[in-house]
Formats: structure tokens, sequence, C-alpha cells
């Protein structure tokens, strides 16, 4: 929120410079991001009168002008406005002034042949419009030349841009922010004056109809006729241009400086209107929640299809305003308006929060109310603003009417607040040189700047009733605690280290999670991270209040996350992707929702790059062994074996060119080159393959003790002996259960098997395949010599030929 000093300064005396305010409100926990120093905007700038208006000699568009800024003589000023006349007052950039908003210094100059020794300025060159249609023109009749402009156009203010905490809705109005500073300094509080006003209620033609009293505890709507709709005056204009509003009308602005200065949303709707969009005299205002097939055009002119989780404002039924959020279009004040229905109102946070996600529409008003609006004064920022539009806009209140279900705030239970607990959670402060304990008086004062209420018990415990605009974050004694320490400042706090500190670790899982990245950085992979939420699809769990559409579902896989990322790169001429990322996964299943974490990546780019000079510089695609293969390495330095069986059930994948992997009996994840189709549809290179894991099954058997604790193991120093061995296999016999085979036959002394050549075509029996496997063995502790191999050999091809009925060719 933005603060305009000046503003603040009637509020509450106070004498310190913006940035030592800014220094006490930082400390205490208003986080100051910005100070706007508007006296430097018109530095130099003077009031003058125009006395003559020439035309210039050499230009049409031109004026020479003769003016007045309080000097001896007139000083000529070449102007280029069409409004500039003889007789009228306006600010006057002087020599050597520098204007910061359009970054221009005034110097002397020659405008087609004509001199010019200053500058009559709009409203845009003072930074107070962003566009102007000419100079501005003081509307005073008297004024003395060579004063300085600033104090005349609200320019003799600082605007400090204030940040609150989230639990401080208090802190979104100027009242809030003066009462923060009256506690901190010690400054004395003026609060508005608000009269009572004398209403007559119930009259026949204006009617209410709650039908949800936890979503509006209550309204009021005031019926006021004879406005005058009108600009506002100038202070009312600087103090919404100083917070960042856009002053349109003074009705209009009444309820904005209200918002401002007290944080209570209202909002006027023209009567007449309603009236024609009802087609009826009597008018009865509703609150209720919005139907499927319901819309409403904003005041921003957005038409909007309403949920059943949008709280509607409607006059006989009809939608007219979307509660707490934004006014409705058809029903705003315009210049004709003459009569209105003035809107205060109290709407529960949580309906508000919800109805302006669901329309993606934050406002100023939302904004308050889902922070939570000062329900005890809401009545008095009613008062004031009636008052006002009496005095702007000679509007005359004629009728109310009060719906009122409000908690009976004086019935508020106290909190019980003891000295020792303070003491205990908050340490020793500094006082001098020497160390002491928080006292007793300091607490009293403390809490009693801040409008509580503390009646003294036994053995420094007080009740403490809390203000009604800060029933919403002082619930607790841990609250008035946190209270003490920031306006007792918490600088002056001893810094005390605990008594006992415990190494950090990392958890089992996380440790896994560390070795498993470990492992696929290691052999070339990049680690990629994207969003949780996707576009969906129809097949995904979708989120109930959504900040995007694009981002509104929860991802079923990775799959297709990285996909999309192998594609962007492409695209952004960087080439195919090496990559993996680990995240979580979110499903539906009879049970209800589901989630888990899982690894997945995708292969297809250079492995490399550096040698594509010896390839004419093209890239080297990757194959389905070499895609396999560092799969494969990842694998072996996680010390696993993993078993891989043909896979046809996802669609995204080649058919033949796709399996699944297995771990222990447990279904691991898949590996698989993409479809065709899907590449053609994604603009992919030829050679793309993805694979996913699930990290539960490969955590599961990482943990167990063999594989978590690292453990040396003798390497043999004696040579090995080879054997290949040749056969015709049925095709439909996988190779790993053949490696698997004959691994087990083999027992200790086989130390490894490879599959070094694979035949199909002449000389090969139909429906076989040749192939030959190197097999290595290898002792410990000794040499192996023919007769100790031939014995394991000759069971290797025994059991072959039992279990998978192979013919021997060696």
């Amino acid at each position: 929120m933005k603060i305009s000093l000046n503003w603040l300064k009637e509020l509450v005396d106070i004498t310190l410079s913006a940035e030592e305010l800014a220094k006490t409100l930082t400390i205490a926990g208003f986080e100051v991001e910005d100070i706007e120093d508007r006296r430097t905007w018109a530095s130099g700038v003077v009031v003058g009168k125009v006395l003559d208006r020439q035309p210039h000699p050499n230009a049409d568009k031109l004026s020479v002008c003769q003016v007045d800024i309080g000097e001896d003589t007139p000083s000529q000023i070449v102007c280029g406005a069409s409004n500039v006349r003889a007789d009228i007052y306006v600010p006057v950039a002087t020599l050597t002034t520098y204007l910061p908003t359009i970054d221009l210094k005034i110097k002397k100059a020659k405008l087609r042949g004509v001199d010019s020794v200053g500058m009559i300025c709009s409203l845009k060159e003072l930074g107070l419009e962003k566009e102007s249609d000419g100079i501005y023109i003081f509307s005073e009749t008297e004024l003395k030349t060579g004063t300085d402009v600033r104090p005349l156009l609200g320019l003799d203010d600082v605007i400090l841009d204030l940040t609150a905490t989230a639990n401080r809705a208090d802190a979104l109005s100027m009242i809030g922010v003066a009462r923060e500073v009256a506690a901190l300094t010690g400054a004395k509080l003026h609060i508005p004056h608000t009269p009572n006003i004398d209403i007559t209620q119930n009259q026949t033609g204006l009617k209410l109809d709650i039908t949800d009293l936890k979503a509006c505890p209550a309204y009021i709507g005031t019926a006021i006729e004879g406005l005058n709709i009108a600009p506002s005056p100038d202070w009312l204009k600087w103090r919404l241009q100083a917070a960042g509003t856009r002053p349109i009308n003074n009705v209009v602005d009444i309820t904005n400086y209200i918002l401002l200065e007290w944080g209570q949303p209202l909002h006027a709707f023209d009567r007449e209107r309603l009236q024609k969009i009802t087609n009826n005299t009597d008018l009865t205002i509703g609150v209720r929640f919005a139907r499927e097939d319901e819309i409403l055009t904003t005041i921003d002119g957005q038409k909007r299809a309403l949920t059943i989780q949008n709280l509607l404002i409607t006059a006989n039924n009809y939608p007219v305003a979307l509660a707490g959020v934004m006014g409705g279009e058809e029903s705003e004040v315009y210049e004709g308006t003459k009569n209105i229905i003035l809107e205060a109102a109290l709407f529960d946070s949580v309906t508000i929060r919800r109805s302006s996600r669901r329309q993606s529409l934050r406002s100023e008003a939302s904004t308050r109310y889902e922070r939570g609006v000062n329900q005890a004064e809401f009545h008095l920022a009613l008062n004031r603003a009636i008052s006002l539009l009496q005095e702007l806009a000679q509007g005359i209140p004629v009728n109310q009417v009060i719906s009122d279900h409000r908690p009976d705030f004086s019935k508020k239970e106290p909190i019980t607040l003891r000295l020792s607990r303070i003491q205990q959670v908050l340490g020793q402060v500094k006082k001098g040189a020497d160390l002491t304990d928080i006292a007793s008086v300091d607490v009293e004062r403390i809490l009693s700047a801040l409008g509580c209420e503390l009646t003294s018990l036994e053995g420094d415990i007080w009740t403490v009733k809390v203000p009604p605009y800060r029933y919403r974050d002082l619930e607790r004694e841990i609250d008035l605690i946190e209270e003490v320490a920031r306006l007792y400042g918490y600088d002056h706090f001893c810094d005390t280290l605990p008594r006992k500190t415990e190494p950090g670790y990392l958890s089992t899982e996380e440790k896994v999670r560390r070795q498993v990245r470990e492992a696929l950085r290691g052999v070339g992979l990049t680690e990629l991270m994207q969003y949780s939420l996707v576009k969906p699809e129809g097949k995904e769990i979708t989120l109930a209040n959504p900040l995007f559409s694009e981002y509104s579902a929860l991802r079923t896989d990775l799959i297709s996350g990285l996909i999309d990322a192998f594609s962007y790169n492409l695209a952004q001429g960087n080439g195919g992707l090496n990559g993996f990322e680990i995240g979580r996964i979110f499903w539906n299943s009879d049970t209800g929702f589901q989630e888990a974490d899982a690894i997945a990546g995708i292969l297809g780019g250079d492995m490399s790059p550096q040698g594509r000079w010896t390839r004419s510089g093209k890239a080297d695609l990757m194959t389905w062994y070499q895609a396999k293969g560092i799969l494969e390495t990842v694998f072996q330095r996680l010390g696993l074996n993993i078993e891989y069986q043909p896979d046809r059930r996802d669609q995204r994948f080649h058919p033949g060119r796709t399996a699944s992997l297995w771990l222990n009996g447990e279904r691991l994840g898949i590996l698989g080159q993409i479809h065709p189709q899907l590449r053609q549809e994604k603009d992919l290179i030829d050679e793309v393959y993805v694979f996913e894991l699930s990290f539960d099954v490969l955590f599961n058997n990482l943990i167990k003790e063999n594989l978590m604790t690292s453990r040396f193991k003798n390497y043999s120093t004696y040579p090995a002996s080879e054997r290949d061995l040749a056969f015709f296999a049925d095709q439909n016999i996988n190779v790993a259960e053949l490696t698997k085979a004959m691994n087990k036959a083999g027992g200790e002394l086989l130390n490894q098997v490879e599959l070094f050549d694979q035949y199909q075509g002449e000389n090969v029996p139909e429906g076989k395949r040749s192939l030959a496997f190197n097999l290595v063995y290898r002792s410990g502790d000794r040499t192996l010599k023919d007769e100790d191999i031939e014995p394991v050999h000759q069971k290797v091809r025994e059991t072959l030929i039992e279990k998978f009925n192979v013919s021997l060719r060696s």
C-alpha cells in the first residue's frame, strides 16, 4: 500500500523524516519497498501568470507568451499548447530546473528564431498524469507569482510503498498504519470525525434478502438522492493519485477514499439503472451464490461466466455485482447519476478468495476482504462516506436497510498473559551495559499503545482485551508476546544460541535420491525441473481454484513434459537433449487420489558433439543399444541387475522398440523409442528414447544393506579364460533370459556373459535366430585350467538345451 506522508501527518503527530519513518516501520515488521519523493518532481517550478499571448511569427502552432514569474521583468516563453491564453495562472519551470518524469533540464533556447527562457508545464511533465491535452491552468484567480507550485499540486509529499504481512489486514488502511505509527513513536493519534447520521430505516421501495449469513454477516444499503456528479476537489484527487488510484468523479472517488482511509470497501449503484434493469421501482438488494448459467459484465468491460463459487449482489434476483470483488457495468455510476444505493458490507474471507480466484480477478476490495475487514468499525466508515457525499456531492440520505448478524465483540474472551512466559520466550534485553529481563511496565506500555486493555492479576499476570481491529491476528498469548518484541525492538534483545546443538543428517530417502541423481549425471544427463501443474487433457486431477487455466491439472507422468522440453530445445536451435527429472506424479485410483515420486529421462542428443568435424558437421543419432547402454551404466553404478521384457502397452512408444524393466520380480519402469507418429506431431528428430522409473521400487531395493553400505571386494589377479558359445534359438526367447540362465548355471567361476553376434537369414532355420555369446571364466585364487572350466561350460550348454531347446553350433 502506498502511504502519503502528508496524509499520515494529519492522522498522527509525527516529526520523523520519511527515511526515519521507513526504518522504524521496517524494524517493526512492515517492509518499506520504496520511498517516492514527489518534491523532486517540481523543484524549481513556480506559479506564473500569462500577461500576454501572441502567435509565433514563424510557426502556426506556437505562441509567444510574456509570463510574470515574480521577477522584475516578465519572462518570454514559447509555448505549443493550444489552451494557453492571457490572464491565467500556470506552472512554469524556470531555467536550470530538472523535470525527472520526462528527464528534461530547462535551458535557454531559441525556438524557430524566438528566445524562450522557461517552460509552461502540463500535468504530464509534472508526473501527475500519463497524458495531458494542454498546459495546466490553476482554477484560482488570485495567486502570488513566483511561489512554489508544489503545495498547490500536492507535490510537497513523500510516498512510502509499504508491504504488510498477510495477518495484518488493519495495515491496508491509512488509519491502521496511523495506529501502528502512534504505537511505535508514542505520538498522538487523530481519528477522523464520523458524525452520527440519522436515516429513516425500512421505508418502502428498498429491502434486503441475504440468503447466506455466513458469507455475508452484515450488509447496509443506503439510498442517497440529489447527487451532483462532478470532478473531485484537488485534495481528494491528489490523495487518490498518491495511492495509485485514478480519480473518476466525486461519488466514486469518495468510495475509493474510504477504502484507503478505513480499509472498508464500498460500492455505489445507480438507482435508476437498477430500476431499469429489474423493470421495477421497488428494489430488493440480495446476496446469494451464482448459478452455473449466469453471466455478469463487470465494470472493466469483461463478460464473465459465473460459477456456483461466485458470491453475487443482486437487484430483484438479477446479478448486478460480484460481491466483494467488482461491480457490474450495467449499474455503475456515470455522469448522469442523480440517486444511488450505497453498499457497505462484510463478506467472509474464504468466500471472497474463492470467488476472486475462480474469475482470475483481483481488486483492491477483494484484497482487503480476503485478509479480513474491521467488523467492529465498518459502520463508522459508512457514516464517514455519507458525510463526504453530503459535503462534496450535495447528496441527501433518505432510506437505509440493515442486515447485521455480526458476533458480539464485547463478549470475546480476554487473553491471559504471563510475564514469566514473555521472559522465557524473548530472553534478556540490553539496557546500556547491563543485561536484564523485560519489565512489566514496558509490557503494559506497549500493549496499551496498541489499544489493548490490561487488567493486572497476582504474580505479574494480566488479562488482555484486544481492540476490535486486531481480533484477527491477536488471538493467543504468543501473539501478544510477538507484539511486545516487535514494539520493544528486536535489536534490543540479546543473541542467544541454543544450549545444545545437534548435527544435521540426510534421511534415507534423500540419500537414495542423491545417489540416483549422481548416477544419472555421471552418464552425461542434464537434470531438468518442470512444473507439476499442466494443461488438462481429461484424465488428470484438476484443481478447484487454479491460478491459470494452462496450469490447472496435476501431471500423471514425467514423460510428456520431457518430450515438450526436447521439442522446445530443437525449436530454439539447441539440438537434441539428454536429460532426466526426478519429480512427483499424481493419478486417480479406486481408493482416491494417489501420488508418488518418479524418475524419467529423455535421450536423443549427440553424446560426442566435439567430434562432429569427423562426420561433416552432422549429429550422431543415438541408437536403441546406445540408449539402453546409458541406462545400463546407471544401473551398474547403483549395483542393480535389471531384466528387460517386450512391452506394447503405451501408445506413445514404438511397438517393436519398447521394453518394460523388472527388478527382483517388480516392475521398475519402461524404456522405449518414441512412436513415429508422435515424433512427427512434435517435430522431433528420428531417434529419441525415453524412460520412466518408479522411485519407490528403486528405493526399496537400494536401501538394502549390501547396496547402501559400500564394501570392498578383492579383484582377481589371475588371468581369465574365454569360451564362445553359438546356437540357434527361437526368436521369441529373450536374450536376457538366456543370459540369466547361463550366469546361474556357471556359478562363481563364470565372470561375464556377453552377446557379440546375432544373425537371421540364409542357413538359419525358420523361426530361429543365431546367437553367439562370449563367456569369461575367472577365479580369485588360482589360474583356471581346462579341467576346471570344461565341466562348468558343459553345464551351461546342457542348461540351454534343457530349458530353451536350443541347437548348439559350437
